[in-house]
């Protein structure tokens, strides 16, 4: 049994490979797989934004999804949670698994899936609330019957902001700045108990001391935690990530995984003349 209720189902017997197979497709890493699209699509509406990704992320490691604005990153991050089920007109073929549950399935809860699979935006969203509270919310939503103190200084802790508030955790989190709130999120989302963490372009709107703070702190969540952040930022990617997936849309496909590799094996080896063109800053 997983957290989600269901059973895992049995593994299925890996396809023959094509005549002329992508590069992404004939990679897999070696270790334990935390979350897995397999052949995922998704249209808003009539316009399609992903093609057929199939993506095996793996556990306890940062994943890096990069590629031009457009290209479907962002879309394909939030199918790992079920965040594009609040948009109205979207419609998904394929499978996304969290350790083998397929998340779509008609009896899996997707505020559960949340819950497990939790998500970082690219702009901070600090509730309008004190910073404790701030943290504590989730937890009382659901129904948490622990020592709430305890439970915000660990997240906090765990978020590296601890030392820059523990003095000062009745004020208001809107108060802090750009880079304090983004890790004030961080933690917020921690105290839900996640297993996966999503993040989404989370240093875009901070400086670059801020920025650096956060990277270090990706590295640091990923021996307890599953990170996948979209970047546009490709140092960023190239610093803190282990494995990166290259997406794009051309002219004929919409949303297409072109290359995914250890990171280091991607920039400095790429297989797909396309990811070349890209990461050497050619286009994008």
């Amino acid at each position: 049994m997983t957290e989600l209720g269901i059973r895992a189902p049995a593994p299925h017997p890996a396809p023959e490979a094509a005549e002329h197979p992508q590069p992404a497709a004939r990679f897999r890493p070696k270790e334990e797989i935390a979350l897995e699209a397999v052949n995922l699509s998704l249209w808003y509406g009539k316009k399609r934004a992903l093609t057929n990704v199939s993506l095996a992320i793996p556990k306890n490691r940062v994943t890096a999804l990069i590629g031009p604005s457009g290209c479907g990153k962002s879309t394909l991050l939030r199918c790992f949670n079920r965040m594009n089920d609040l948009i109205p007109g979207v419609r998904i073929e394929g499978t996304v698994r969290y350790h083998g549950v397929d998340i779509y399935a008609k009896n899996v809860d997707p505020v559960e899936v949340r819950r497990r699979i939790g998500m970082v935006f690219q702009k901070p969203n600090p509730f309008p609330k004190s910073i404790y509270e701030n943290v504590a919310f989730g937890a009382r939503v659901n129904g948490y019957r622990g020592n709430l103190d305890e439970l915000v200084e660990r997240c906090l802790r765990r978020a590296a902001l601890w030392d820059e508030v523990k003095d000062d955790l009745k004020k208001s989190g809107l108060a802090l700045s750009g880079g304090q709130q983004q890790r004030l999120c961080i933690a917020r989302a921690l105290a839900n108990d996640p297993d996966v963490i999503l993040m989404d372009e989370p240093c875009s709107a901070l400086d670059p001391i801020a920025t650096l703070k956060i990277e270090d702190l990706m590295r640091e969540l990923a021996e307890q935690y599953t990170i996948v952040i979209v970047t546009h930022n490709m140092q960023q990617a190239a610093r803190v990530s282990d494995y990166t997936a290259f997406l794009l849309t051309d002219e004929r496909t919409p949303g297409q995984l072109i290359e995914y590799a250890p990171t280091q094996e991607l920039f400095t080896h790429p297989k797909d003349r396309r990811t070349e063109d890209y990461i050497r800053g050619r286009f994008g």
